[in-house]
This record gives C-alpha cells, structure tokens and sequence, in this order.
C-alpha cells in the first residue's frame, strides 16, 4: 500500500508541523483525517490555511536529512505550513479501503483551486497505491499553472519513478517549453532515453531554424543518445546564426 514507513513519516512530520504553527492548530489538525467523512475532510482540507496560516515551514538540516531516509527523494524545503498541512492530512487518512480512498482524493483533485493543487501534487510521493496517480501526474503536466507545474516538477520523485516514457518526456519538454529550471527535476539524469533525446535535437533544430536559443541542458541530454557529428551540427547553426547577428 505504502512504499515506505508511514508512521515513521507520520512522526517526523508531526513534530515539524508542531514546531512551526500554533498550539491550537496543531491540537485542531492532530484530530483531523477522517476519510470516511468525506464533507468533513473536503471541509478541513479547504480550511487549512485559516487554521494553520502560510508561514513559510523551517525544518532543520538533520529532519530534512530524515525525511529523506524514511522516503527517499521526499523534500518540504519551501513549502507553506498549509501546503505541508494538507499533505499531512492527506497522510492521515485510512487508506485500508483502496476504492474509498481513491475517490476522496480524485474528488479534491477535481474540485481544487492552485494552491490545493500544489498540495495535492506535492503528495503524490507519499499517497498510498502510488500507481493509482499516475493518470493524474500526467494529467497535470498539460497545466499552465506555474507553481503547479513546480509541485509536480521540483523535488517531486514520483514522476521519475512512475511515471511512463511517453509522459516523462512531456514533462521534460514543458518544463522547456516553460523556462523551468531543469536541475531542479528529481530523476532527469536517469529517465533520459533515445526517445527524449530525439525530441530534443528536433526542437533544438526547430528553434535554430527561427533563430531562437536553447537551454545548454538541452545538449546534455541529447549526447549520450546521439551521434555527436550530429550534435555538432545542430550547435553550429547556432553559432551560424550568432555571427550572422
């Protein structure tokens, strides 16, 4: 169901949350979860900021050290205590009866504003049946959303280690499309593939051909897959078009 220590999660993030919102919050959030009353859970997700503020979260080095053990690749650096509050009670939920449990959660996919979103895709690494999100994961990849975008992309392992080829390269190449900052994708590295790397030489042609720049990541990328006279060749119409300028 889980891929990892939940309660030992459920610990750590608990003591965090404690240190960085008020008493009557975290004895208010404490009792919160229960997903078998889904008007109550709905309504609790959407209070969050109200009761816990959006104060920005401070973790020490060594609990975000052991966020880390207990779920590789799991990060809350930067987030907001409602941010990090929804993904608590998103990890508090009873998640024995699978079919319940994926309903509640869809719903508040369905029904979120931005920064419930933010939330919802930052929880995607620690939700139970992990491959039951990856329709979602992809799904939101086609947002416009920017800090959307970033949930899904920036210190998140789950596109990386679930998502398919097809819609790993999507995210790849909107993360392009939308000057995200690539080093920041969990994973880039190790789901580079032949076909990303075809993709890529196309757009970077595409782009000399207007005129255009590309990222220097985009090179990194594409040479372990391609032959590098052609690579060279791309970069020189670059160069080409700079002198011409």
């Amino acid at each position: 169901m889980f891929g990892y220590d939940r309660e030992a999660l459920q610990g750590e993030l608990a003591t965090i949350i404690q240190n960085n919102i008020t008493t009557d919050a975290w004895a208010w959030l404490s009792q919160q979860g229960d997903i078998t009353n889904t008007a109550s859970f709905n309504a609790t997700f959407a209070m969050m900021p109200r009761k816990t503020g959006k104060g920005l979260i401070h973790i020490a080095p060594e609990q975000a050290e052991q966020l880390n053990t207990i779920r590789p690749g799991f990060t809350i650096e930067g987030w907001t205590a409602d941010r990090l509050g929804r993904v608590y009670l998103m990890l508090q939920a009873d998640a024995i009866d699978q079919e319940r449990y994926f309903a509640v959660i869809e719903n508040l996919f369905l029904a979120a504003e931005m920064n419930e979103l933010v939330a919802l895709y930052s929880a995607l690494p620690i939700l139970a049946y992990p491959e039951l999100w990856v329709k979602r994961c992809a799904e939101g990849i086609r947002s416009n959303i920017g800090s959307v975008l970033e949930a899904i992309m920036y210190y998140n392992p789950y596109p990386a280690e679930y998502l398919p080829e097809a819609a790993w390269n999507q995210l790849v190449m909107k993360a392009i499309f939308t000057d995200k900052q690539l080093d920041l994708i969990t994973g880039l590295n190790e789901r580079n593939n032949p076909e990303l790397a075809r993709i890529l030489m196309d757009f970077a042609r595409e782009r000399g051909a207007a005129g255009r720049s590309v990222v220097p990541e985009l090179w990194h990328l594409a040479s372990p897959f391609t032959d590098a006279g052609i690579v060279n060749a791309v970069k020189q119409q670059y160069s080409t078009i700079n002198t011409i300028n």
